[in-house]
């Protein structure tokens, strides 16, 4: 038995198990379902089982099922799951019915095995969750860590903290070598010592992590400190400063032997940016099934409602900050696309009565669906502006531009916090980018389909579009 303090395998180490057990409850339900059906398990069923595993590990992975999940509800945890298994049984069946071997399979056989994945991969992670918890109640699985710098950073972190106890960690207060009288009053330290006192305990064996908070500007300070912490055995985590954590998407990298940090940069690399296309496909070709006949009718009523073409045209900008054409159904009667473009407006006399019903309903945007097939916009992401617009902003919000380090997208994370229409003032406007870089920072396939689903539920009559 490890005794208190000692940890149990890494975080990586279970996320690898958590990847097993749950190939594992895929094919003990399979087994279970059959065996309760009494159907015989047939190499049809053997198949399923092994695509179900391909595609809910695909989709585990991009919706980030096996991280941490010590500070986050269970609930989250368990919806996740679901969700992942879902779309895997989903997919499975689509897949079987279009090569024509969903004939092999009991449909009842079927059901009752997505049930018993659905009631298994509760049970076991609820009764891991109990253990873990208890565990670390009982003094085992705990680490004193300590955080070293009083500042915002470091408070938010103590916040987290005291609010999950799950975590295992057991505060010993902060360490600063700043007096009382200059630092913020706001914050109210409990200093337990100077940053060399910190040094000492984890020599010592007092602290077990030890978290520096310092500002980024401290670069020379916090090489030292490093220094001296390597002749200790104590875990070291660095917090972003502030400033920086509010505005990356941060992993470390290596160009050839040398680490790097990312601060400025899309997430969508390597597997994510296939997770995000293949998102973006096979919802689009979904949803263009549904759309069709109704864009049949809008185009129809665009042309004898006005005179012009039916679909308009308009140069944004993409990812990278590469012009791309928009495609909308018109619902004006100009084509203004040059250096300087007026926002509608409310009773804009611009728009035509059929328009203003399409942009109420955000019908208009109906044929963007055609740009996330051609790989120019996705589904998700944050609105594109006109050329003239992204001019005029660029130079009077901060980090403006970080926006495009993802393809625009039809609806976004601040279209459905009421952060659409009209910019007639600066602050709306700072609004829209501070919720666009919040979307680029968290985003994950489950984001993604949570602004989907908002966006059905909430966006179809939205009172701030003219």
């Amino acid at each position: 038995m490890n005794p208190p303090g000692m940890l149990r395998p890494t975080s990586s180490n279970r996320s690898f198990l958590y990847r097993l057990i749950d190939m594992a409850v895929i094919f003990i339900g399979l087994l279970l379902a059959t065996t309760i059906y009494r159907v015989p398990l047939t190499s049809g069923y053997l198949i399923a089982a092994l695509l179900m595993c391909l595609i809910f590990s695909y989709v585990a992975e991009g919706m980030r099922l096996y991280r941490s999940w010590r500070a986050g509800r269970f609930s989250g945890m368990m919806i996740t799951t679901w969700l992942s298994l879902t779309i895997a049984f989903t997919a499975t069946i689509l897949i079987a019915f279009v090569f024509k071997q969903s004939g092999e399979i009991s449909r009842v056989a079927f059901s009752i095995w997505f049930f018993l994945c659905f009631l298994l991969t509760f049970i076991w992670r609820g009764i891991y969750r109990i253990y873990g918890k208890n565990r670390r109640a009982q003094g085992y699985n705990t680490r004193k860590a300590a955080i070293v710098g009083a500042t915002k950073s470091g408070h938010k972190l103590l916040n987290q903290i005291e609010t999950h106890d799950e975590l295992g960690y057991e505060f010993t207060g902060f360490f600063e070598d700043r007096p009382q009288d200059r630092l913020n009053d706001e914050l109210n330290c409990d200093i337990r010592g100077t940053i060399d006192a910190a040094i000492e305990k984890a020599r010592d064996g007092e602290i077990d992590v030890l978290f520096i908070a310092l500002p980024i500007t401290a670069e020379q300070r916090i090489a030292e400190i490093l220094i001296r912490l390597g002749d200790t055995t104590v875990d070291v985590h660095l917090i972003p400063d502030f400033f920086v954590s509010n505005l990356v998407h941060a992993r470390l990298d290596q160009v050839g032997e040398v680490d790097t940090l990312s601060i400025f940069e899309s997430p969508h690399f390597g597997v994510q940016k296939w997770i995000k296309r293949s998102e973006d496909v096979t919802l689009t070709i979904f949803i263009l099934l549904i759309i069709a006949i109704p864009m049949l009718f809008i185009s129809m009523g665009v042309r004898l409602t006005s005179r012009g073409p039916v679909l308009f045209k308009q140069r944004r900008y993409g990812l990278r900050g590469e012009e791309i054409i928009v495609w909308k159904f018109r619902t004006m009667t100009v084509m203004e696309d040059s250096c300087k473009i007026v926002q509608a407006t409310k009773n804009d006399n611009r728009i035509t009565l059929f328009g203003r019903f399409l942009r109420r309903t955000s019908l208009d945007e109906l044929p963007q669906f055609f740009n996330v097939l051609k790989g120019d916009m996705s589904i998700v992401g944050p609105r594109p502006h006109a050329v003239a617009h992204n001019e005029e902003y660029r130079n009077k919000i901060e980090f403006y531009m970080l926006r495009h380090t993802v393809k625009p997208g039809i609806t976004g994370w601040a279209q459905i916090n009421g952060w659409r229409g009209e910019t007639d003032t600066l602050d709306k406007m700072e609004k829209r980018i501070e919720y666009d870089l919040m979307y680029i920072k968290s985003w994950s396939l489950w984001f993604d389909l949570k602004i989907i689903f908002l966006t059905i539920c909430r966006e179809f009559w939205n009172k701030n579009v003219h």
